[in-house]
C-alpha cells in the first residue's frame, strides 16, 4: 500500500500538482498517464524517494517493501547477471553478503556463530534457499537464456539489460512496485509474457507506459495527471480515452438534457463491462468492472495532433513483388532469406521477426537504401511511397527552422506549412526552433508532417510510435485505420498492430510465415507457433 498526503511538486515557478491526496492499495496495477512533461514519471521518482517532493507525505504500509524498474542499464555492469536480479530483494541481498563474509573468515568467534544464526533464520524466513532459481525462472521467462545468467552484466547487449533490470524489479515479488516505461525495448513476445505475470500479481503496482494494450491488459485503474490535478479512475485506458471523448461530445452538445446524457453513459459502461468480461485476461479485470462509474467520465485536456493521410493518386492493381530477397547483418548474421511475397491492394501489412534488424533492412531495401544481399523487389508503376525511417536522425543535421525544414518536402507557402505544424500541436512561438535542438517526439511529429505533405498510396512505417506520447499514438492509430490505400509497418505496439494490420509477414533466416488474419488471431495461434519454433530452430 503506498498513501500520498497533500503532495505538492513544483519546478521553479511551474507547478506540476499540488494537494495530491491518494491512496494505492495492494492488488491493483495502476495505469499512469498524462500528456508529455505533465509528471509521470516524477510522481514515480517522487514515491521511489529519488526525487523530494516540495511539500506533503509518502508512505508505504509498516514494513513493506518497494522496487523499482531502474534505467540506468550500466549500474550493474560489474556484477553477474545472477546476482544483479539477486540484488532485486536488499535485505535478502545484505543477508547473503553478511553470511558469506562471516563463512569465510578463518576462524569465528562465538560472537560471529551467533550472528551467523540470526542470518540463517532470517535467510530461511525470506525464502533464500530457492532464491537463485526462482531469479533464473525470471530470466528465462524474460528471454535471458540460462547460459548467460552468470555472465557479466557488460557482456549483454542493451535489449539483454532491459529484460535482466525486469527481472530485478520483480524478483522477491515486493510489496509495490513503480514500472516507468516497461514494455521499452522488449520483443511481443516478451511483453504478452510480462502482461500475463502482472495479471496474476496481488500486489500494489504503478506503470506508466504508452502501450495502451499493455496498459489495457494490465491496469485495473487509471492515474490520470490533467488539470494540474492527479486523479484515480476505475478502469483501464480504454475505458479512459473512450469515456472522455464520450464526454467532451456531450459538453459540447449543450441541447443534450443532463438525463440523457447520463443515460448515453450508463449505456456506454454497460457495453464497455460487456467486452472486458469477454477478454482472454480476466483475473486483473474484475476488480476494475465492479468500480465503473458515470460520476467518473469528465472530459480532458489533452490534445490530439491533426494527421490526415491522403491519396494524390489511386493505386492500381499492382502494389510490390518481392522474390527470394535475403539480407544479411554486418557480422554475417542471416537476417531473413527467401522472402517472397505479393501485396494486394489495400493491404494493410504488418511485418515481424524475433531481430527487429530484419525489418529495418527489408524497409531500408525496398526503399532503395540498402542493396539486398538476394532476390528482388519489383513497385508497380503507380504506387507513391511515404517512408517513415527508424533512424531519422539525418533529416535533422541543420539548422533550419521548422517551417524551412517542412518546405523542402512539399508546395505551399509559409502560411500553409504553419498550418501543418499547428496540425502535429507546434504552437505558433514554436514553429522558429531550430531542427537540430528538437525532442525525439517533436522530430517524429515533424516527420509525420512530412509524410503527410507527400499524399502517397502506400505508407512505409518502421516502428512509428517510437517516441511519441499516447495522444500522437492514438491519433496516428486511428486515422491508418481508415486509410484507403497500402500501409508497411513494423511496431512494438500490440494495439497499433491489432486495428491496422490485416495481414502478418514474419520475416526469419529460413522464409516466411504469411497469415491473413489479426494479430491477436496470430499470436494465440499454435499451429503457427510450431511452425515458428521450427523457422527460428527455436529449443
Amino acid at each position: 500500500m503506498i498513501t500520498i498526503t497533500n503532495l505538492a511538486i513544483q519546478f521553479g515557478k511551474r507547478v506540476l500538482y499540488k494537494d495530491v491526496n491518494l491512496k494505492f492499495t495492494a492488488g491493483n496495477i495502476y495505469g499512469v498517464i498524462g500528456a508529455n512533461g505533465a509528471g509521470k514519471s516524477t510522481l514515480l521518482r517522487a514515491i521511489s524517494g529519488e526525487l523530494e517532493a516540495n511539500k506533503g507525505t509518502i508512505e508505504l504500509g509498516p514494513g513493506e517493501r518497494l522496487s523499482v524498474l531502474e534505467q540506468d542499464h550500466f549500474k550493474y555492469d560489474n556484477y553477474t547477471v545472477i546476482n544483479t536480479v539477486l540484488m532485486g530483494h536488499q535485505p535478502l541481498w545484505q543477508n547473503m553478503q553478511e553470511r558469506e563474509a562471516l563463512y569465510s573468515k578463518a576462524e569465528m568467534t562465538e560472537e560471529d556463530g551467533n550472528r551467523a544464526a540470526e542470518l540463517e533464520e532470517a535467510f530461511a524466513e525470506m525464502d533464500g534457499w530457492n532464491a537463485e532459481s526462482d531469479a533464473a525462472q525470471l530470466l528465462s521467462g524474460l528471454g535471458i537464456k540460462e547460459d548467460s545468467h552468470y555472465k557479466m552484466m557488460s557482456e549483454l547487449s542493451n535489449n539483454e539489460k532491459v529484460r535482466v533490470m525486469m527481472a530485478k524489479a520483480l524478483f522477491g515479488n515486493p510489496d509495490n512496485l513503480l514500472l516507468d516505461e516497461p514494455t521499452n525495448d522488449l520483443d511481443l513476445d516478451t511483453v504478452q509474457w510480462l502482461e500475463e505475470y502482472l495479471s496474476n500479481v496481488e500486489q500494489t503496482v504503478l506503470v506508466v507506459s504508452h502501450d495502451r494494450h499493455f496498459l489495457d491488459a494490465v491496469s485495473t485503474q487509471t492515474v490520470d495527471i490533467d488539470f494540474g490535478k492527479v486523479t484515480v479512475f476505475a478502469g483501464n485506458y480504454s475505458f479512459w480515452y473512450q469515456s472522455s471523448q464520450l464526454a467532451l461530445k456531450q459538453a459540447q452538445n449543450q441541447k443534450a438534457k443532463a438525463e440523457e446524457k447520463r443515460k448515453e453513459l450508463e449505456e456506454f459502461i454497460r457495453r464497455f463491462s460487456a467486452n472486458v468480461a469477454k477478454s482472454k485476461q480476466t483475473t486483473s479485470r474484475k476488480k476494475m468492472l465492479e468500480k465503473l462509474n458515470v460520476d467518473e467520465i469528465t472530459p480532458s485536456t489533452r490534445k490530439y495532433p491533426g494527421i490526415i493521410f491522403t491519396m494524390e493518386r489511386e493505386p492500381g492493381n499492382q502494389i510490390l513483388e518481392v522474390e527470394n530477397l535475403k539480407a544479411v547483418d554486418a557480422d554475417g548474421t542471416v537476417l531473413f532469406d527467401n522472402v517472397s511475397f505479393n501485396i494486394e491492394k489495400g493491404q494493410k501489412t504488418v511485418f515481424l521477426s524475433h531481430n527487429p534488424k530484419a525489418m529495418t533492412a527489408l524497409f531500408e531495401i525496398i526503399n532503395g537504401n540498402r542493396e539486398a544481399d538476394g532476390g528482388t523487389y519489383k513497385w508497380g508503376i503507380t504506387i507513391t511511397t511515404a517512408y517513415l525511417p527508424l533512424d531519422n536522425t539525418e533529416f535533422f543535421q541543420t539548422d533550419k527552422n521548422l517551417v524551412e525544414w517542412l518546405s523542402q518536402y512539399g508546395p505551399g507557402n509559409e502560411v500553409a506549412m504553419k498550418g501543418f505544424l499547428g496540425r502535429m500541436l507546434f504552437k505558433q512561438e514554436e514553429v522558429e526552433k531550430k531542427v537540430n535542438v528538437l525532442s525525439g517526439g517533436e522530430k517524429m511529429r515533424c516527420m509525420i508532417a512530412r509524410m503527410q505533405l507527400q499524399n502517397a498510396n502506400c505508407l512505409i512505417l518502421d516502428t512509428p510510435t517510437n517516441h511519441l506520447d499516447l495522444e500522437s499514438i492514438q491519433a496516428f492509430n486511428n486515422n491508418l485505420v481508415g486509410f484507403k490505400g497500402n500501409i508497411l509497418f513494423s511496431s512494438h505496439d500490440h494495439e497499433f498492430i491489432n486495428t491496422v494490420a490485416d495481414r502478418i509477414i514474419e520475416l526469419t533466416p529460413k522464409g516466411t510465415i504469411d497469415k491473413l488474419m489479426t494479430y491477436d488471431d496470430y499470436i494465440y495461434d499454435e499451429a503457427i507457433k510450431e511452425q515458428k519454433a521450427a523457422m527460428y530452430e527455436l529449443e
